[in-house]
């Protein structure tokens, strides 16, 4: 439970911010807000939000600022501008970095909010945005022990599991690898699909078989069923899918790993961008192996949009064991 008195700022309220900021400010936090879009700030007015007049009058007025930026080039703005973020920190204070980012530029910002006085956490957040309005989703926390511990309420009220990954940075690290995973699996999925499709299948038929198989992933279960609706619509698009395996690609790069899979992937979607526009939804990856067959991969009875039917629950930290780095 978030502790009496404390104030938290939430600059960012897009498809997964927006629904972080909301399972705070439903438990009862004393929540600023600000984003570019108006019409997003006014309506968290309206459920009791108060809204800050830039990013650093927000630091100064709050306890803990989260930011959930679309890119580590939004984030660094509103970071180090001149009426930033980390112009208004000061000693205790605490900045939480929920975006899905480069773990090399959250460390060197990580130092200047230091320098400030303050403490930086990256938290990124992963199972996607029906878990996040339901406070159900899982955190991923790289920061000290020190720092961990101090914002736990705050990461248990929005998250279900939340795992302390190690020092700043390994939380990004972690947040990347499981986005290159989650893309590779929805993938894989749109051309299991499309030949299940070709073959004749019932495709109601192929998803139970598929999701009571070795093939299932969390990703079938979720995308899939979208998928198959025609809705397509997971809440999240080409291009933050192209900046999220591009990042997992240059971090290989980065540690001189040569990988196969991963170049091919980042080239698929970034052809399929060029094609069928930023802002298609990911799912739609599908279209690049439905298209040229002169199908349409639908089932019947499938949902058009992913909803959390389960109930929001207190979270925890996950307790690893037999982990060796602290």
């Amino acid at each position: 439970m978030i502790e009496s008195g404390l104030k938290i700022g939430f600059i960012g309220l897009g498809n997964v911010g927006g629904k972080l900021a909301g399972t705070l400010l439903r438990n009862g936090a004393d929540l600023y807000v600000r984003d570019l879009n108006p019409d997003s700030v006014a309506d968290f007015v309206t459920r009791g939000a108060q809204a800050s007049a830039s990013p650093k009058a927000m630091a100064e007025t709050v306890d803990v600022v989260v930011t959930c930026l679309p890119s580590p080039a939004a984030c660094s703005a509103v970071m180090e501008a001149d009426d930033g973020v980390i112009a208004g920190l000061s000693e205790g204070k605490v900045w939480l970095e929920m975006s899905t980012t480069d773990s090399g530029e959250v460390a060197r910002i990580g130092k200047r909010v230091t320098d400030a006085g303050a403490m930086p956490v990256d938290c990124p957040v992963s199972g996607g945005c029906h878990r996040a309005a339901t406070g159900n989703i899982s955190i991923f926390a790289g920061c000290s022990r020190a720092a961990f511990e101090r914002v736990l309420p705050v990461l248990t009220t929005m998250g279900r599991r939340v795992i302390h990954t190690g020092e700043l940075g390994s939380a990004s690290v972690l947040k990347v690898l499981t986005n290159y995973l989650c893309t590779m699996h929805l993938a894989a999925l749109a051309e299991a699909l499309t030949v299940a499709k070709k073959v004749g299948l019932d495709m109601n038929v192929a998803y139970e078989a598929i999701k009571a198989s070795s093939g299932n992933s969390f990703v079938h279960e979720t995308e899939s069923q979208v998928i198959l609706n025609g809705s397509r619509d997971i809440n999240f698009t080409m291009d933050l899918v192209v900046k999220d395996i591009g990042l997992f690609d240059q971090l290989a790069k980065d540690n001189n790993v040569t990988l196969d899979f991963s170049p091919l992937l980042v080239s698929v979607f970034e052809q399929a961008m060029q094609e069928y526009g930023p802002r298609e939804f990911s799912p739609n990856i599908i279209r690049r192996y439905e298209e040229p067959c002169g199908i349409k991969v639908l089932g019947h009875q499938f949902p058009d949009e992913m909803v959390d039917d389960e109930p929001e629950e207190q979270g925890a930290e996950v307790v690893v064991a037999g982990r060796q780095d602290y």
